[in-house]
């Protein structure tokens, strides 16, 4: 199937490089986009959008992108940050009362937005929960002891991250996560990707599969991903009930232009994340909070309030091949969005045609 879309003169290595993915049977169905000096330099689409290869992919065709979705989750938490709402280093007990048990009455926002809540995976008790139960999700979270003392080590909150969040904004707020998403952050960025997809726009979604039957169980992080079931399992992210539902550190869908420009106003000081944050906490968001040694990447790497960061570039990728960057070493934003269920390792095709190194995105 031919590739459709653009690049512009000097990206020619990057269309040939997503056609011999497609050629190749390695993508089914996928989106690349670039943006440099304020422009889409790059927007490629190629495979199909659904199972039954009836609907190509288009540029408007949004898809599942898993920790991709956790920086936008953070942003809406640090957007209640500036309203007042909360503060940072406060407790966030002092909001989520039924929080601050078992350990956890000192756990801080900036601890669960760097990945140091002690909370990466829910606990046994939410095994038996229906993935769309947040409320019985938040609650487990809410009873169980963390894994560490909040702090004290790192480990990426892999399906937890957006129900913690969620339950913080809940307390200090009135508001969900998915609100404050939709009447705070979607409006200032003008924001093409949705946590609960409206009815309307269930059309332009992709369907997921697995490059192989097998694929949960090749996981490096699947003991992360395993509780509760559903979430990595087609036949639950395909539907219209998970589509339309806010899972938050796992459940934006988004289109690849929409994330690239994102990304390529990320650290621009007058961007529109800057004006929706103010100066000070867009440092906090896009600059290094902890580094060390990360029990779920397996690796030593350092986080932001929201992204994965290193000298090259401010980053975040989620489990199944999705990714989206800001290169700090070329100046351009990329976005790589596929719906067929594999690893990392075709966006970082993309990202060698660009000169950049996508090793460490996410597992998550």
């Amino acid at each position: 199937m031919r590739v459709e879309g653009f690049a512009e003169e000097g990206y020619e290595e990057v269309r040939r490089v997503f056609q011999r993915l497609v050629d190749d049977g390695r993508e089914t169905g996928a989106g690349v986009s670039v943006r440099k000096g304020g422009r889409e330099v790059v927007r490629l689409s190629g495979g199909w959008a659904d199972t039954g290869r009836r609907r190509p992919w288009q540029a408007g065709t949004m898809v599942q992108t898993y920790s991709v979705s956790k920086p936008f989750a953070a942003l809406a938490a640090l957007v209640a940050v500036a309203d007042g709402a909360l503060g940072l280093d406060d407790p966030i007990a002092d909001h989520w009362r039924e929080y601050g048990v078992r350990g956890k009455d000192r756990t801080t926002l900036r601890h669960l937005l760097t990945h140091r809540a002690g909370q990466p995976r829910f606990p046994e008790s939410a095994a038996a929960l229906d993935p769309l139960d947040g409320a019985g999700l938040r609650r487990a979270l809410a009873e169980a002891a963390p894994e560490h003392p909040p702090g004290t080590a790192i480990g990426e909150h892999a399906l937890t991250y957006g129900h913690l969040i969620d339950g913080v904004l809940r307390a200090s707020t009135g508001a969900s996560l998915g609100e404050v998403f939709d009447t705070r952050v979607r409006p200032a960025l003008g924001l093409d990707a949705r946590f609960a997809v409206p009815e309307e726009e269930l059309h332009r979604v992709a369907d997921l599969e697995y490059a192989v039957p097998e694929w949960p169980r090749l996981l490096p992080a699947e003991p992360w991903l395993r509780t509760p079931p559903g979430p990595l399992d087609p036949e639950l992210t395909n539907s219209r009930a998970w589509r339309g539902a806010v899972f938050g550190g796992v459940g934006l869908h988004a289109t690849a232009s929409g994330l690239a420009e994102f990304f390529s106003r990320l650290t621009d000081e007058d961007g529109p994340v800057r004006a929706l944050l103010g100066p000070e906490l867009h440092a906090e968001y896009v600059s290094p909070q902890a580094t060390g040694y990360d029990e779920v990447f397996g690796t030593e790497l350092t986080w932001t309030a929201g992204f994965i960061r290193d000298r090259g570039k401010i980053a975040k990728g989620g489990v199944g091949g999705s990714a989206a960057w800001w290169s700090l070493k070329n100046g351009h934003a990329a976005a790589y969005l596929t719906r067929r269920l594999d690893d990392h390792s075709r966006a970082a095709e993309i990202a060698a045609a660009l000169g950049d190194d996508l090793t460490v995105t996410t597992e998550g």
